[in-house]
C-alpha cells in the first residue's frame, strides 16, 4: 500500500533570503472564500465579527492580524485566513473550503517593494500601498493576492498549482534587488 504524506504547497522551497529580504511560507489554519449573498454582506460581516473578530472587508482591504485576517479577493468576495467560519455562515454566502488551494508566502524586508516592483504592475511602495491594502494582480504570469501585513512586509498568495514557480521568480528578482545594494 502507498504511504501518502501531506507536504505545504512551498515544502522544501522556503525559507530564502537574499540581501535584507525574507521569503517564508505561511500555514494558515484555515482558508475559507466568502462570497455573501444578495443584500447579506452586512450581515454576514456581523458573522464573521462574532467568530472571527474581523468584519468583511471593504474593496482593496484585508482586516484582522495574523490567525484571524479577512482579505478582498474579489469582486463580492473575501478570502478567510484563520479557524474555520461558522455552519451558519452557509445561510448567508457561498462558502468553500480553500485550505489546500493556496500556496501562502511573506515577504519581508526593507527591500521586499522593490523586489514585487521587478514582478508586479502595482505600485506597491509604502507611500501609496499601506498596512491593510491588498491587491489581485499579476506576479509576473500568475494570479496573485498581495497584502501588506506590516511596514516592509506583504503576504502573497497563489494557487498551490503555482508555487514552484512563484518561489522561483521572487528568488531571482531577491536576488537581482540584492544584488544592486553590492
Amino acid at each position: 500500500m502507498v504511504n501518502l504524506v501531506a507536504k505545504s504547497p512551498c515544502a522544501a522551497l522556503l525559507p530564502l533570503s537574499a540581501g535584507n529580504v525574507t521569503l517564508t511560507e505561511q500555514h494558515p489554519d484555515a482558508l475559507t472564500s466568502v462570497a455573501p449573498f444578495a443584500e447579506k454582506e452586512v450581515e454576514v460581516s456581523a458573522s464573521l465579527t462574532v467568530t472571527h473578530g474581523v468584519a468583511y472587508p471593504a474593496v482593496n482591504h484585508a482586516v484582522g492580524k495574523d490567525g484571524a485576517r479577512a482579505i478582498w479577493f474579489g469582486q463580492g468576495q473575501a478570502m478567510v485566513m484563520g479557524g474555520k467560519v461558522s455552519d451558519d455562515l452557509v445561510q448567508l454566502a457561498a462558502v468553500t473550503d480553500q485550505s489546500d488551494a493556496w500556496a501562502v508566502m511573506r515577504l519581508q524586508g526593507a527591500s521586499s517593494a522593490d523586489v514585487l516592483a521587478r514582478l508586479v504592475p502595482v505600485d506597491l511602495r509604502s507611500s501609496v500601498f499601506a498596512e491593510g491594502d491588498t491587491v489581485r494582480t499579476e506576479l509576473q504570469h500568475m494570479m496573485a493576492s498581495i497584502t501588506c501585513v506590516g511596514t516592509d512586509c506583504f503576504d502573497i498568495m497563489v494557487m498551490r498549482s503555482f508555487a514552484k514557480t512563484a518561489v522561483h521568480d521572487l528568488h531571482a528578482a531577491m536576488k537581482s534587488v540584492a544584488a544592486l545594494s553590492i
